[in-house]
C-alpha cells in the first residue's frame, strides 16, 4: 500500500487549498481514510476522517466548517478541502489509511491507521 499525498504550497491567511492523497490499493472501499498534521515542535495531530462509504465523516474542532474531507473511491483518492487558512493551520499534513472492510467508522487518533503517506508541506503566511 503506498499513499502519496499532493497539493500543499505556501498561501496567505484566508486562502484554500486543496490536498489530494492518491492510494495504490487494489479495495480503496474497504479503507477509512484519515488526513493528520504535524508542526515543527509538536505532536502530530488528527484532522479529518471519512469511512469508506464516505457516508461518516470527523474533524479537529479547530478545523470544523473550514476543511472538508472527501473521497472518489474510483480514483482511490481521498481529499482535504482546506478554507479560510489560518497560520496556525501551518504543518506537515499526512494521509493515512485504516483497513476496516467490516467497519465503516474512522479512527481518529493515529494508532488507529495502518499505512501513512509521505507528507505534504502547508504553510500560511499572516
Amino acid at each position: 500500500v503506498q499513499l502519496q499525498a499532493s497539493g500543499g504550497g505556501l498561501v496567505q491567511a484566508g486562502d484554500s487549498l486543496r490536498l489530494s492523497c492518491a492510494a495504490s490499493i487494489r479495495t480503496f472501499n474497504n479503507y477509512n481514510m484519515g488526513w493528520f498534521r504535524q508542526a515543527p515542535g509538536k505532536e502530530r495531530e488528527f484532522v479529518a476522517a471519512i469511512g469508506w462509504s464516505g457516508g461518516i465523516t470527523y474533524y479537529t474542532d479547530s478545523v470544523k466548517g473550514r476543511f472538508t474531507i472527501s473521497r472518489d473511491n474510483a480514483k482511490n483518492t481521498v481529499y482535504l478541502q482546506m478554507n479560510s487558512l489560518k497560520p496556525e493551520d501551518t504543518a506537515v499534513y499526512y494521509c493515512a489509511a485504516d483497513f476496516s472492510p467490516f467497519g465503516p467508522v474512522p479512527p481518529r487518533t493515529a494508532v488507529g491507521y495502518d499505512y501513512w503517506g509521505q507528507g505534504t508541506q502547508v504553510t500560511v503566511s499572516s
